[in-house]
Order: structure tokens, then sequence, then C-alpha cells
């Protein structure tokens, strides 16, 4: 069982197949837990993640798991309005408010009452009418533009971004008790690069549905054709990577994805997708002198650390190899002169430590791959993680 309390397999399952949340990662289940964990109360969410990552899907799946479901659910999204349209759009207007105002309207607020609102891109929203939208969650109150009528309204408010909201915060583009309000939940959607190993279950799940649809048959992927897509960035996300696989597999008619056929669709001046093609073909081959180094190294030390221990259990005196025999020889002589003596002072002032190794290992790799951290990763075999804690531990930048 994992980290979900109460939940069965079985109830995570249908969930995530009623809203369409596909995939197996840590982090997509820390969001589905939080989801579960909060969707029955009223605490106001933030959904934050890069562009494409599901918020939206977070967003209705919240408010179809509260006690709110048959109430309304409104989406506006505050980057698609303009800002001088917003106030008006969000809280309404009286008849003659401006110009254009012939009749009353009323807002998506008043639409959504005793529902539940999504504010989409809510970093996009203008400072003047952030203090209107704090007034709505700390009292529920709000007026008309045009009117200074006070009204009433009981609405949740989910909301979602693409941007740092707290740096946002500290250059007051963005009202920081509107921030703590907003944020009493935050579920945090992983971008695709930080859950690779989801590619291959939205790759068939979405090839499932574009095949029913178009009443074709999908035929599989060879393993070098997933690698590779497993080692692109996906800046859309889970949007772009839809696309792409409704496009070759509608194009292709279903068949079996190679290497080739990725190289057909994918963008040709994409400098990750033409060295990831590289990569694999190399791969298949042989490994490249400078990469059969450096793994090779990776290797050697490894195997110091574990010849330590192993010493460890024997004393507090190390053994050290020298590089040449003439090292070896002077060590001897040492030994011979210092026999009697109750400690043998070994020097280890030519051998660099373990650290210092891997750090120009990483170093290295870095530069051989243009600071591309998934295939430095993979030539070091250590996870993404690991790399990524060890660049911060050794001040790489």
């Amino acid at each position: 069982m994992n980290d979900f309390t109460f939940q069965t397999e079985q109830f995570i399952a249908d969930i995530q197949k009623q809203f369409g949340i596909i995939g197996q990662s840590i982090q997509i289940k820390n969001a589905l837990k939080t989801l579960i964990d909060i969707a029955s109360t009223d605490l106001a969410v933030l959904i934050t993640g890069d562009t494409g990552t599901g918020k939206e899907v977070f967003a209705n799946a919240t408010h179809n798991l509260s006690n709110r479901k048959d109430k309304p659910f409104v989406s506006v999204n505050c980057g698609a309005i303009p800002e001088t349209l917003l106030e008006s759009e969000l809280f309404g207007h009286e008849k003659g408010a401006f110009t254009d105002a012939k009749t009353q309207r009323i807002g998506f607020f008043e639409a959504a009452n005793n529902g539940s609102i999504f504010l989409d891109e809510i970093g996009e929203m203008p400072v003047t009418t952030q203090v209107k939208l704090l007034r709505v969650l700390e009292s529920g109150e709000y007026s008309r533009l045009g009117s200074s009528k006070i009204n009433k309204v009981n609405v949740r408010v989910i909301a979602a971004t693409n941007k740092n909201l707290t740096a946002a915060v500290s250059k007051k583009k963005f009202r920081a008790d509107l921030y703590y309000r907003l944020n009493q939940i935050n579920i945090v959607l992983p971008a695709l690069r930080e859950r690779v190993d989801d590619i291959p279950i939205l790759l068939n799940h979405f090839a499932k549905e574009i095949c029913k649809k178009n009443k074709i048959t999908y035929h599989s992927i060879s393993h070098d054709a997933l690698k590779i897509l497993k080692s692109l960035n996906w800046d859309g996300n889970i949007r772009e990577f839809k696309n792409f696989v409704e496009k070759i597999i509608t194009l292709e008619k279903g068949d079996f994805i190679t290497t080739e056929m990725l190289n057909k669709y994918l963008p040709a001046d994409n400098y990750e997708t033409t060295n990831a093609l590289i990569h694999i073909r190399n791969s298949n081959e042989i490994m490249s002198n400078d990469s059969l180094i450096l793994r090779t190294l990776f290797d050697i030390k490894t195997d110091i650390i574990s010849i330590k221990q192993v010493l460890g259990q024997f004393g507090d005196a190390l053994l050290y190899i020298k590089k040449d025999t003439m090292n070896i020889n002077n060590y001897i002589a040492d030994y011979d002169k210092n026999v009697n003596d109750d400690i043998i002072d070994f020097s280890d002032k030519d051998i660099p430590s373990i650290k210092d190794m891997e750090k120009e290992l990483i170093i290295t790799a870095m530069k051989k791959y243009r600071n591309k951290k998934r295939e430095v990763a993979i030539l070091l075999g250590i996870s993404e993680r690991t790399l990524y804690r060890k660049l911060e531990e050794y001040d790489i930048i």
C-alpha cells in the first residue's frame, strides 16, 4: 500500500479514470492525495505548475469531489480578459456603469453562488482587482461595478497559476495577503520532464483514444524511440505531448513507432531532439571513448568507497595503492623502517578525495553534454534528482 491512508487502490483508480488523470508517478500520487484529502472541505485551493500540466483538470476534480458538486462550476481565464473588463466580468455591473453598459449584468461570482469558481492564470490579475477579490474571500461581500449596494455570495475559490507568486509578492506585483488567503491548500503539478516514467502510460492512453476515434490500431513503439520521448523536455507538458501523439498516430495509421519515424515529426532544428537521436544511435553501436572513460572512473569511485568500508572493519589503518612501482617501493621502505612502531602513518597528500573525484566527473560530464542534466544523469548512472542534489552540494552552475 502506498502513502494513501484510507482510500483503496481501486478508489484512486476510479478517480483517475473519472477525471482523466493519467500516471502512476509519486508526484501525481501526491497531488491526488492532496486533492482527495481537501476536496470535501471549503478551503481555498491554489494549483501550481507549468503550462499544460493539467491544472484545470484538477480544479474540475476538486469541485466534483466536493459537497458543492451539484452546484455551478464557473471557469474564468484571468489572463484572457482585458484588465479594464476583468472587474466587471467577475463582479458584474449596473446599467450605465460605463459607456457600453446598456443593461445590468451579473458577474462570474454571482453565477457561481453556492458552487465553485476557478480563477485560472491568477498571476495575471491586476492589483486593483486583487483588492476586491480579497474582500470576497474574507467576507463573501462584493459590489457590482457602478453600485454601492453590498451583495453576499458563498463561493469556493480554486485558483491556478504557472507563475512564481512568491516572487511576484516580493516584487509588489501580487498582494501578499491575497496570496496567503488563496494558498490555504497548494496542489503542485509536476512537469512532464519530472515524471518521465509516466510517458509510456500517457502514450498508450492517448494512442488508444486516437485509434478509437479514427478506427485504427496502434502497434506499439520501439525501445529506442521511447527513450527519445523520455529524453525530451516537453515544455508544453501533457498538452504538447498529447498533440504530438495524436499527430504521429493519425498520420502513421497507428503503425509501429520507430526512431526514424520520430525524426520525421520532431522539430528538425531542435537541438535536444537531434542530440537525443544521435545519443540513441551511438549507444546502440558502441559507447564513445570519452563516455567510456567517464563511466569507468565513476565505477572506480564506487569501488574505492566499497574498499574503504571493508578496510574500516579491520582497523583504523588505510591502505592506499600508489600509481607506480616507485611509490609502492617507498611505502615498503617506510614500513620496514617503522615496523616496530605502534602506528604506521600513510600519507594521502597525493590522493584526491572521493568528493573531489566525483565533482570533477560531474563537471566534465556537464561540459561534454552542454549542461543537459538528463543525459549527464544517464551517463553517470544516477537519478536526475541525485544529480541536482550533487550540483547544489558542489556549487556547480
